[in-house]
């Protein structure tokens, strides 16, 4: 198979793979199963689009392929928990009632079976972080690696852990359906939380070449945007759309014409999509409404709505931005909320006050070794003029990071911070 085809099929693959086992789901009602079958239909796809080429519709020619595997092994007597021409007859079912819908709601439909599936794996009998790495695994397309640096946690943990929970769901008969109303709210903090880790790694790719995901951001946001319809009055779930709208507006202007990193400071503004920003604060107004305190997700997008409404770098009101993070910390503190309100403190009232801050996180076991916490230490050393450390933080983080665009550019940080320590 040639380089083309394996990236065309892998990029169809991490679209669709989630709408796949969704939708598979709905059918025959086995996670397991329906993992299976989709991992079949990518077999095929594997063995004949090389040949004939990508089909003009591949998410639907990948369903067909697995829906028939589906029938295909209750035929030859495969499937026992249920009288097979009875699942098979509702498979049959399911899949003239696809056919049968127009595109438009097909789409709804397949958005339906993603939420279904997204409540259905973050059960309450699954422990909060089982909840979202297998959500992650089944919804997010991300691979156990991917899920491991989002936790910053070993890799064989989450793969136990992803394991297990497929296992206690199916032990304890879980049913493919939206939980009712009343039963939502207990759900939902892990299906934000695991939104909020999907669009994570669309805007900054943990591997691989590429520094975004665009895809995988695109589908948290679909998926926020559902949430906020079918819960309008919970203002968490506003204050995640509202974020992760403002987030993306900065998609386009994230990287430059050979796709490399671009900071924040040096964004070209006018790439800021207007409509996701407006779209972003009218949803962080929704979230303001509601009687209680802001929560995490209105909070940091309270941060994003700073830098949105900035029209230069030099016009973010970066004493708000610290005084929005000491507000998070508190609420919902963690090692990188503390490592994001350095760099805040750095640019509200100089690189040393930042550095103070974020020497008191070398030694939290959770940072050792996330590549952002010596990429800080490098960017404020060398404001202050300490270049030869700062090269030694540099190398430090691109030693780390697994994104091949941001270890060149952390690389590169370090060659011109090597030269200034000459030069000087």
């Amino acid at each position: 198979m040639n380089d083309r085809v394996r990236s065309a099929v892998e990029a169809v693959w991490r679209a669709e793979s989630p709408r796949l086992v969704a939708g598979l789901m709905r059918m025959v009602r086995d996670l397991d199963l329906a993992e299976e079958l989709a991992q079949d239909a990518l077999v095929a796809a594997l063995e004949r689009w090389p040949r004939g080429g990508v089909p003009d519709n591949p998410g639907a020619w990948l369903m067909a392929t697995a829906k028939h595997r589906a029938i295909d092994r209750l035929r030859r007597g495969q499937l026992l928990a249920r009288k097979h021409v009875e699942l098979a007859h509702e498979l049959d079912a399911a899949w003239e009632e696809m056919q049968s819908h127009d595109e438009a709601l097909r789409d709804d439909r397949v958005g339906d079976d993603l939420l279904r599936l997204m409540f259905v794996a973050c059960h309450p009998v699954l422990a909060e972080d089982a909840r979202i790495a297998l959500t992650l695994r089944l919804l997010g397309g991300l691979t156990t690696a991917e899920i491991a640096r989002a936790f910053l946690v070993p890799e064989p943990t989450v793969a136990q852990r992803i394991v297990r929970a497929k296992r206690k769901l199916e032990g304890a008969g879980v049913p493919f359906e939206l939980p009712s109303r009343v039963a939502l709210p207990e759900r939902l903090d892990s299906v934000l939380g695991a939104i909020y880790l999907i669009f994570n790694e669309g805007y900054a790719a943990s591997g691989g070449e590429d520094l975004t995901r665009p895809d995988l951001c695109a589908e948290a946001l679909r998926l926020a945007g559902v949430l906020a319809e079918l819960m309008p009055g919970h203002a968490e779930v506003h204050g995640l759309h509202a974020l992760l709208a403002l987030q993306a507006s900065r998609l386009a202007a994230r990287t430059d014409d050979r796709g490399d990193p671009v900071l924040l400071p040096e964004q070209d503004r006018a790439r800021w999509n207007r409509e996701l920003i407006a779209r972003g604060l009218a949803a962080l107004a929704r979230a303001g409404r509601g009687a209680e305190a802001a929560g995490p997700y209105a909070l940091q997008a309270a941060i994003a709505a700073c830098h949105a409404r900035a029209g230069r770098a030099e016009d973010t009101d970066w004493p708000r931005i610290v005084a929005l993070y000491d507000a998070l910390s508190e609420r919902a503190g963690s090692p990188v909320v503390e490592l994001n309100r350095a760099m805040a403190v750095a640019m509200a009232h100089g690189p040393q006050a930042g550095l103070d801050l974020a020497d008191q996180l070398r030694e939290v076991p959770a940072l050792a070794g996330y590549h952002l916490l010596p990429g800080v230490r490098g960017e404020l050393l060398a404001r202050l003029g300490r270049h030869a450390e700062a090269r030694e933080e540099f190398e430090r983080a691109a030693a780390l990071t697994r994104n091949e665009r941001e270890r060149r550019q952390l690389l590169g940080r370090a060659g011109e911070s090597a030269r200034q320590a000459s030069a000087g």
